[in-house]
């Protein structure tokens, strides 16, 4: 028997005691039920879950340390619904608005500033909102998409007050995080906030998903309330006549094979809709690990941001 993988290379639990030893009925694609279990359970994938996330809170200190503490602002009537400023010296600077992961049940917006000195140093605000878990509504994603969809449009109705440039304003999002940003991405913004429709200029959807029927037949139904209207409404895939901007997308070779697909499919679906999309790999990075490279000007997502954003690769 031979040794086992290390942890960079982690594979699927596949411990009989863990896993069935017999395939039971196909749920989605070849995927059983307990496969496709684990595809949307990102812990089976990366064993280092719990070192990055208390990286992604350290290094997020590190940040406020040198740039220091974010501006507080709410851009609703609930407790949890405000959004967390770092902002750049640049006059009339433009905007990126960074939508945090956590399998729309964890995350806050204070441990994702590792990524602020990126877009400040380069001449951009960086705005981090916080929003309920989806547990805290009801398990409805129509309720967090609304918060995470009037976060973005406070940051555009508001960008001037903060020195921002309304005009530049750009969205990125990780694993939940990109699910919702690529929502926020074809938002009908004209009928929905009387808004113009290109009010995003671009978008970064990192480890993401796209379309939530795979989903829903998941584990993670047990703590989402789905619904066939919440399915299609909340499956940015589904809506890609709405999208004005370009997108960047991206996976890390180290993720399951089902969020790898989600990716892909998002990508060719964007391409073969005539969309302006860049389709981008992470060799040898797991679903918690690829985000951390969008705190380098040099890193796989903070290169191709700087380039969306037409910002240089250092110091303002």
């Amino acid at each position: 028997m031979g040794s086992a993988p290390p942890a960079d290379r982690l594979t699927p639990v596949t411990d009989p005691q863990l896993a069935p030893l017999v395939k039971g009925p196909r749920v989605w694609l070849d995927l059983d039920q307990a496969e496709l279990d684990a595809a949307y359970d990102q812990t089976v994938w990366a064993a280092n879950r719990e070192q990055v996330v208390r990286r992604f809170a350290a290094q997020s200190e590190a940040a406020r340390a040198r740039l220091g503490a974010p501006r507080r602002f709410a851009y609703g009537p609930t407790p949890v619904e405000g959004l967390d400023l770092y902002a750049t010296t640049r006059p009339s600077a433009p905007v990126n608005v960074l939508i945090h992961g956590g399998a729309w049940r964890a995350g806050l917006a204070k441990n994702y500033a590792f990524a602020a000195e990126l877009f400040v140093r380069a001449g951009a605000h960086f705005v981090v909102p916080d929003f309920a878990a989806v547990q805290d509504v009801g398990g409805s994603l129509m309720l967090m998409a609304d918060q995470v969809r009037r976060a973005v449009a406070w940051v555009y109705r508001n960008a001037r007050s903060f020195g921002g440039d309304p005009d530049r304003l750009y969205v990125s999002g990780h694993s939940s995080g990109a699910h919702l940003a690529a929502v926020v991405l074809t938002t009908d913004w004209v009928r929905e906030f009387n808004l113009p429709a290109d009010i995003v200029k671009g978008g970064l959807c990192s480890s993401g998903m796209y379309d939530l029927k795979a989903v829903r037949l998941s584990v993670r139904s047990g703590y989402v309330k789905f619904t066939d209207e919440m399915e299609q409404a909340l499956s940015p895939q589904r809506h890609l006549d709405r999208l004005t901007a370009p997108v960047i997308v991206s996976h890390g070779t180290l993720e399951s094979p089902e969020f790898q697909r989600q990716a892909r499919d998002f990508a060719a679906a964007l391409t073969a809709a005539g969309k302006p999309a860049t389709f981008l790999v992470g060799e040898d990075y797991n679903h918690f690990e690829v985000i951390e490279t969008l705190a380098t000007p040099y890193g796989l997502l903070g290169r191709a941001v700087l380039e969306q954003m037409k910002l240089p690769q250092g110091d303002a």
